[in-house]
């Protein structure tokens, strides 16, 4: 092959995948984006921990042989777009998107620049990817099993009190998976004959208002639906569920752990692992269209019989044989 055909072959490689490299003036340390929904500081450590363990699998230690770029919206989705925007005209070698709202900027972003997201909701319905098992993109990830779990949380809530008639539901209106959410719970307390009131918060100073209105309602139970901004207010939600002896369910084992009567969902922590795993493989050069969609399974079912004994309640003996960690 003459030298001028080579470079031209070179040329080419570089427009058609962004991984590439592009020439001289190309960095030859890769730049990945992480996009969050949240802060730093609102982000768990042990989050942080999994994501780079899984880079560390695939063969990327961050400041050695990767750089990182952090974007935080600090719980304000609007800022989104205009984050992932920049990162894409940054020209960074992949997007990491935390959580739905993340992915959706992403997407909108660029059609180019791989992207690996981690969301709560179907990445098929949520317009993310066309198929799971071939996703026939540039973007590929992690789906918890999340969104789909909350109408479930209402019938284990009613299961514990089967006298409370008029039950809440916590969404944030920011976030796109909250339509679903409601939907769907709303479906599941028409089957039980419960009276649904939706709230909405997306903030914390939101919150108490939230609960004071539940207050009013002579609400009995409380299922705090599916996201991100909540996910990091664990404790304040315990609190003020205990505050307002508010019997309430929500998706992680921190929220039990704080005093909050039940949690049910898989885990927090363990998906960021695989996404790093993708990142790293993508860096590596294989496909986000070519790796499919991984499927967060693993579900848990948590029960504080301390806050139960607290509000009066008896969790009967068959669920409690079904909770895979009781908190005495």
């Amino acid at each position: 092959m003459r030298r001028r055909d080579f470079i031209t072959l070179l040329g080419g490689a570089a427009t058609a995948w962004p991984l590439t490299a592009r020439g001289a003036q190309q960095p030859a340390m890769p730049v990945v984006g992480f996009l969050s929904t949240l802060s730093a500081s609102k982000l768990a450590a042990n989050v942080m921990s999994e994501f780079r363990q899984g880079l560390k699998e695939a063969g990327f230690v961050e400041g050695q042989n990767v750089k990182i770029e952090y974007r935080w919206a600090e719980g304000k989705y609007d800022r989104l777009p205009e984050m992932a925007s920049e990162l894409a005209r940054r020209g960074v070698a992949l997007i990491v998107a935390n959580t739905t709202p993340a992915a959706l900027a992403a997407k909108a972003a660029t059609t180019t620049i791989p992207i690996v997201f981690e969301t709560g909701g179907d990445p098929v319905a949520l317009g993310l990817v066309t198929n799971l098992s071939r996703p026939n993109g540039n973007l590929t990830g992690v789906a918890l099993l999340s969104v789909e779990l909350v109408a479930k949380r209402l019938e284990l809530l009613h299961e514990v009190i089967p006298t409370a008639t008029i039950v809440g539901l916590l969404v944030n209106p920011a976030n796109p998976v909250g339509e679903t959410v409601s939907k769907d719970v709303q479906a599941a307390a028409n089957k039980l004959g419960l009276q649904l009131h939706v709230l909405r918060a997306s903030a914390e100073g939101d919150l108490d208002m939230a609960f004071a209105t539940l207050r009013k309602l002579r609400a009995g139970a409380l299922v705090i639906g599916t996201d991100p901004v909540f996910n990091t207010l664990s404790e304040q939600l315990a609190a003020l569920a205990t505050r307002y002896e508010m019997p309430t369910i929500y998706q992680y084992r921190p929220f039990a752990a704080g005093g909050g009567l039940m949690s049910y969902g898989g885990s927090f922590t363990e998906p960021f692992r695989q996404v790093g795993i993708y990142t790293g493989r993508i860096l590596k050069g294989e496909r986000p269209a070519e790796l499919p969609v991984v499927q967060s399974a693993k579900v848990e079912l948590i029960i504080n019989l301390k806050t139960a004994k607290a509000l009066g309640l008896t969790v009967p003996t068959s669920l409690i044989g079904r909770a895979d960690e009781v908190i005495e």
